[in-house]
């Protein structure tokens, strides 16, 4: 394998099936620690001015409306509502939403993982995107069914990362302009980072 990292210039971040309804489902980690990651992720999208899409399933029924995180957070982020295909792209229309931001890689997160993530993840593959499935900023029903769909994506060739190690490999050097703004995203979202600043104040205060 090659490492080519994540840049604000290459990437793209998909989320799908982000919402309501479906979220109420998370299991595999607890639904603080799924909500944190993904305002997280939704903000380091922002943050970097990478381009986005978002993708729902069935958005006026059971499944509900995707999370207003995401959308506050990315109002200007195209939504492509599915009206039935439980694979994403198998959407003619989401598939030319990614083709439109011209990045070859893609930052993926979405619920559920073993369906909504690696069908998304397996089919950009083959299409021959570079994929990098965001795990705590996605979800499932309970901690093995997140494990196998672990084992199918990383055999096909996605790359498994957090929300964190995202932020990292986008900024790359704490002196980048992004910087501070990346500090305060952490500090909010990743608790030993906010005690990390605050003891840093504090001592310097």
């Amino acid at each position: 394998m090659s490492y080519d990292r994540l840049s604000a210039d290459n990437a793209a971040v998909v989320f799908v099936d982000h919402q309501t309804g479906l979220s109420n489902g998370v299991q595999d980690q607890s639904l603080p620690e799924y909500m944190t990651a993904v305002a997280a992720l939704a903000k380091l999208t922002k943050a970097f001015n990478l381009p986005a899409i978002i993708t729902t399933s069935a958005a006026d029924g059971p499944n509900g409306p995707v999370l207003p995180i995401i959308t506050q957070t990315l109002p200007d982020a195209p939504i492509i509502h599915r009206p039935g295909e439980i694979n994403a792209w198998g959407n003619p229309a989401f598939v030319e939403a990614i083709e439109k931001t011209g990045r070859k890689k893609l930052i993926v997160a979405g619920v559920s993982t073993e369906v909504c993530v690696t069908f998304v993840a397996l089919s950009a593959i083959k299409a021959g995107y570079d994929v990098y499935a965001v795990i705590d900023a996605s979800g499932t029903w309970n901690k093995l069914v997140q494990e196998v769909a672990l084992a199918r994506m990383v055999q096909a060739g996605v790359v498994p990362m957090t929300w964190v190690a995202v932020a990292a490999e986008l900024q790359a050097d704490w002196r980048n302009v992004t910087g501070e703004t990346l500090a305060q995203i952490m500090g909010l979202h990743l608790p030993f980072y906010g005690n990390l600043l605050g003891s840093f104040m504090a001592a310097k205060g």
